[in-house]
């Protein structure tokens, strides 16, 4: 499971004002197995948007968590009938368009390499080897999935669906949604690493600033750039935090490549996207990482509407910051 930290650029969490004056508040917890942030202005802290919240992530565990034994997609991965909710079939239709256009770079029945390769809820797989990787890519293919009388239909039962790779950034959204159903325009919601802002920084009359980490593999933590962010979303992937080595001491990526299987490997090691919906910008971040430098360069030339920031490894160790298509280079 990606998780990636990206540092606001505040001062301070909460400031004096007087009574009735908005101020900072901030919600901050676990979900999705991750953190999450949520800043906003107001007079007091809202114990109604407090609850709000906690609904909202309730709703979309119970549709799209694998680590939920009775959740729908973990009912759909065991081949049970159900029913899907609009939050399934909503993010459904989000994967989907991404899938075409990425030509299958993102594709969440990845699922079963994701596990099978120990980066997801069942374990990793003993004995892993070309094989088996060969079997369970017959279960790989979002064309192989549709929604048919508000069920899944699957052309066959070895298909597991994953849509972590989405599923943040669905959140993300949704969460923002709730706070401008509440009339709040000046926030930051963050989940895992996945970010929308809206408004402004009203205590510095600014725009909000967030920080991008530096991918160090050594779990340390820094920014290596800081960009303005008003009201859209990024996401960041990398390959840098969650990998695992084997007794030969091979780094694997948590990135499967979708057409052969295997973990990916590539001079990439982090990738922001900025986008309308964060959801979006999710998913093409996991496809651009799971591409080299070279790819992902040919495929934004062709997507003008991704504004993308790549940090790629160069021969000699150094890294080199990729701009595309109007992202912010400070």
């Amino acid at each position: 499971m990606r998780r990636f930290f990206i540092s606001f650029m505040l001062s301070c969490l909460f400031f004096s004002c007087e009574s009735g004056e908005p101020k900072l508040q901030e919600l901050r917890g676990s979900v999705f197995g991750t953190s999450y942030g949520i800043q906003y202005f107001d007079s007091q802290n809202n114990q109604k948007l407090v609850q709000a919240v906690d609904s909202v992530f309730y709703a979309i565990n119970a549709s799209l968590s694998t680590y939920l034994p009775n959740s729908i997609i973990s009912r759909i991965n065991k081949n049970t009938h159900v029913k899907l909710d609009n939050i399934f079939i909503e993010v459904y239709q989000a994967s989907l368009s991404v899938y075409k256009d990425t030509e299958g770079r993102f594709d969440p029945t990845i699922g079963g390499l994701v596990n099978a390769w120990d980066f997801g809820p069942e374990g990793a797989e003993k004995d892993l080897d070309s094989l088996r990787i060969a079997q369970l890519m017959t279960g790989v293919g979002f064309n192989k999935i549709s929604i048919f009388d508000n069920e899944l239909q699957k052309s066959n039962n070895a298909i597991y669906i994953d849509f972590n790779a989405i599923a943040k950034g669905f959140a993300v959204d949704e969460i923002s949604k709730l706070l401008d159903r509440f009339g709040f325009h000046d926030y930051v919601v963050e989940i895992g690493g996945e970010i929308r802002t809206s408004g402004h920084n009203i205590d510095k009359n600014k725009d909000w600033k967030i920080g991008i980490d530096k991918p160090n593999f050594d779990g340390t933590q820094s920014m290596i750039t800081a960009i303005e962010l008003k009201n859209q979303s990024m996401a960041t992937s990398g390959v840098y935090r969650h990998y695992w080595v084997n007794d030969q001491g091979f780094r694997y990526a948590h990135i499967i490549d979708t057409k052969t299987g295997f973990p990916s490997r590539t001079d990439i090691l982090s990738v922001s996207v900025i986008a309308n919906q964060c959801m979006i910008a999710d998913a093409f971040a996991t496809a651009l990482q799971s591409m080299n430098s070279s790819e992902a360069d040919t495929f934004l030339k062709k997507h003008l509407d991704l504004k993308v920031m790549l940090i790629t490894a160069k021969p000699d160790g150094d890294l080199e910051l990729k701009y595309y298509n109007g992202f912010p280079s400070n």
